[in-house]
C-alpha cells in the first residue's frame, strides 16, 4: 500500500481526449502527474495548465512509446524525480483505418506498434520499480472493438485485443507483488478520434447504443481512477466496459 507521499501517476497520450481527462481526474495535491505526447506541444501545455487549475502538478514530455529506450528514460525520470512509480495508464493510441484486403503493411505496423508494443514497453518499464516497492496500479485503455471486432479496423482491433491478452498475462505475473493490472474498454466516446466521422455515421452508431448517446472522456477517466484506488485492490486481470450498453460480455 502506498505511503502518504504524493503518488506518481504516468499517463501515455495525455495531451488530449481520454488521456487528458485521466490527468484531470487524478489532479490534486496528493499526486504528481507525468504524461507523454507525440505531436502537439501546445495541447500538452494546455493539459498542464488545466491540471494546475485543479491544484495539481503535471509534466508533459515528448516521448515516442514505440521506442523502448525513450520509454525507459521516461519512467526513469519519473522515479528519479519522485522516488516512486504508483500508477501507469497506457492510453496512447492511433488509428489507420481501411479494409483488410487494401491495408498497407505500414498502417498495420503503425497501429500495432503504438497501441500494443508501446503499452508493452511502458508496462515493462513501470513494473520494475513497482515490484521493488511491492505496490502498483496499471490500467490499459483497450476498446470494445478489441472484443467485438469492427469492419475497416482490423489493425486497431487486433492491437486492442492483444492489449487485453497482455493485461491478463501481466496481472497473473505481478499479483504476488500487490500490483494490479486491469483494462478499460471504452465504446463510442466523444473524442478527436471520433470527431472525424460524419453526422450520419455518428447517428447510425448512436442508434445502436441503448443509452442513445456518446460517452464522455471523463466517464472513462472515472473508471480508471476507481481501478487505481484502494477500493479496487482485489480487482486484477479484468476488462471493464464503458459503452452505454452497446456491448455486454
Amino acid at each position: 500500500m502506498p505511503d502518504t507521499n504524493p503518488r506518481s501517476i504516468v499517463v501515455t497520450g495525455g495531451s488530449r481526449g481520454i488521456g487528458r481527462a485521466v490527468c484531470l481526474e487524478f489532479a490534486g495535491p496528493d499526486t504528481r502527474i507525468f504524461f507523454n505526447y507525440a505531436s502537439s506541444e501546445e495541447a500538452a501545455r494546455q493539459t498542464e495548465s488545466l491540471v494546475a487549475e485543479k491544484g495539481g502538478t503535471a509534466v508533459g514530455i515528448r516521448v515516442d512509446v514505440t521506442s523502448e529506450a525513450e520509454v525507459s528514460a521516461f519512467i526513469k525520470k519519473v522515479v528519479d524525480d519522485t522516488g516512486r512509480m504508483d500508477v501507469l495508464v497506457n492510453n496512447a493510441g492511433v488509428t489507420r483505418d481501411g479494409l483488410l484486403v487494401r491495408m498497407k503493411e505500414s498502417d498495420w505496423e503503425t497501429v500495432c506498434d503504438t497501441n500494443l508494443k508501446g503499452a508493452f514497453f511502458c508496462l515493462k518499464a513501470a513494473a520494475r520499480p513497482m515490484m521493488k516497492q511491492r505496490y502498483g496500479r496499471i490500467i490499459n485503455i483497450t476498446s470494445m472493438v478489441g472484443v467485438t471486432g469492427n469492419a475497416g479496423q482490423a489493425n486497431y482491433c487486433a492491437s486492442k485485443a492483444g492489449l487485453i491478452g497482455l493485461t491478463r498475462s501481466a496481472a497473473r505475473e505481478l499479483a504476488s507483488r500487490q500490483i494490479t493490472v486491469n483494462a478499460v474498454a471504452p465504446g463510442f466516446i466523444d473524442t478527436d478520434m471520433t470527431a472525424t466521422l460524419s453526422e450520419e455515421a455518428i447517428g447510425s452508431i448512436i442508434d445502436q447504443i441503448p443509452m442513445q448517446r456518446t460517452g464522455s472522456p471523463s466517464e472513462v477517466a472515472g473508471v480508471v481512477a476507481f481501478l487505481a484506488s484502494e477500493r479496487a485492490a482485489y480487482i486484477t486481470g479484468q476488462v471493464l466496459h464503458v459503452n452505454g450498453g452497446m456491448f455486454t460480455s
